[in-house]
């Protein structure tokens, strides 16, 4: 699973969601849809010439428009297809989370507010991935929460088991070292509350799933009963993302 890990100088949560099981025996195809943390960080020329030499083409960048202000956005290259949409509309501080409660359900509560509050930018985010037609990142800032809803969306309607889609969400704890030095550095003198800060356990989207399937019956009934996402596009997610 972990040679699906991309290295950057700057990028530390950088992964191809190629190569899982899927749907009628096929896989994911390599090469064509990939998730990361914070593009904003690719500052140096190295990192950019890695993305561009992947044929990253499109990125969907999950973040509130304020937090793309203040940390930038991926450098504008040639043929580059940039879309901002931001899934999230409830605004939440994790490194203040209270250290009693259950994290993993609390985050998960926090990804059912996503998926209900976020219809219309979770849809285009699906059209985009489905109608490309050269590789697609999407990514937030660390490449965990938001990103990883995403991941566990596209994957599970491309007939990725749950298992898989669990494993590939727990790969981001690979860089929670990382996430956690980074928060550090951007907030001197500030104290880190939440031990649970950057870390993305299987627990936390199995139980996102398992609410999705509750209030909707399963994920494929979410994404065409409330997002609007019909069969016949996943039908076109399929044709494009998986071998033939």
């Amino acid at each position: 699973m972990t040679t699906r890990q991309l290295t950057f100088e700057r990028l530390h949560n950088f992964r191809d969601l190629g190569g899982h099981p899927a749907a009628d025996g096929r896989s994911v195809r390599r090469g064509l849809l990939y998730r990361s943390d914070s593009l904003g960080k690719l500052t140096s020329p190295a990192d950019l010439d890695r993305l561009q030499a992947l044929g990253v083409r499109t990125v969907i960048d999950l973040r509130y428009p304020w937090e793309i202000a203040a940390k930038g956005r991926v450098p504008d290259y040639e043929g580059l297809v940039y879309h901002n949409l931001s899934i999230e509309h409830r605004t939440y501080d994790q490194a203040e989370i209270d250290p009693d409660v259950d994290p993993w359900r609390y985050l998960a509560d926090r990804f059912a507010e996503v998926t209900e509050d976020g219809v219309e930018e979770i849809r285009e985010a699906l059209e985009v991935i489905a109608a490309a037609e050269e590789p697609v990142v999407f990514h937030c800032a660390s490449g965990k929460d938001r990103t990883g809803l995403i991941a566990a969306l596209v994957l599970t309607l491309l007939g990725v088991s749950e298992d898989n889609v669990a494993a590939d969400f727990a790969l981001t704890e690979l860089a929670t070292p990382h996430l956690v030095a980074e928060w550090h550095a951007a907030h001197p003198g500030r104290t880190l509350r939440w031990p649970g800060y950057g870390r993305a356990p299987e627990t936390v989207i199995r139980l996102a799933l398992a609410d999705l399937t509750a209030r909707h019956g399963s994920v494929e009934g979410y994404a065409t009963g409330t997002l609007g996402f019909s069969p016949a596009r996943t039908a076109a997610l399929r044709s494009r993302l998986l071998t033939t």
